[in-house]
């Protein structure tokens, strides 16, 4: 028969055992869930340069949501996050769709199909229209991106950016959480 002791020890034994695995478990499943969000809900980003100026500037903290292009397709003046190489992220607002025509003439204008885009997003006239001097064809999974910053900004018209596929897309840049006093969500109509 044991003692009361006996017993009192291995109650606490037990207890103690119980209390380690169920923190064990509490941050496996912290883990797992900062692992889900981060790989297939959004993440933060950091903006790095001028290029999108005067909507994002240098510095500005982002949350981008990755979610919405599971379901969805990305939209004319979306702000998209994408990989520019192994160790860098761009971000710059789609201005052509897929299997559309985008082409830029000497006065800045930016044609869509033929027509001029009616957007106002762009900080100044477009000096540089680059390979948008003549038309560039959008693929059936392809973006034509622009910085906001025209001038000032190394996007599609740039031949080592080019046309961005859909599968590139990191997600849309949602939200600004830094600094304080611009904290919001973007514009992106």
């Amino acid at each position: 028969m044991k003692t009361d002791k006996v017993e009192e020890k291995e109650t606490k034994k037990t207890s103690m055992a119980g209390e380690i695995l169920s923190w064990i478990a509490y941050i496996a499943v912290v883990l797992g869930l900062t692992w889900f969000i981060l790989h297939f809900v959004g993440q933060r980003t950091m903006v790095d340069g001028r290029s999108m100026n005067p909507t994002l500037n240098d510095g500005d903290n982002l949350i981008v949501e990755k979610l919405s292009y599971r379901f969805g397709a990305p939209e004319r003046f979306d702000i998209i996050v994408f990989p520019y190489d192994d160790s860098k992220l761009f971000i710059k607002r789609i201005i052509g769709m897929p299997g559309e025509t985008v082409q830029i003439d000497l006065e800045g204008n930016i044609y869509i199909d033929g027509e001029i885009l009616d957007e106002d997003y762009g900080l100044e006239t477009i000096a540089d229209p680059g390979r948008a001097i003549e038309p560039v064809v959008l693929g059936d999974d392809e973006y034509f991106v622009m910085g906001d910053n025209r001038n000032n900004s190394k996007d599609s018209r740039n031949a080592l950016v080019g046309n961005i596929k859909r599968d590139k897309i990191v997600g849309r840049a949602w939200v600004r959480i830094w600094p304080l006093s611009d904290i919001g969500f973007l514009k992106h109509e």
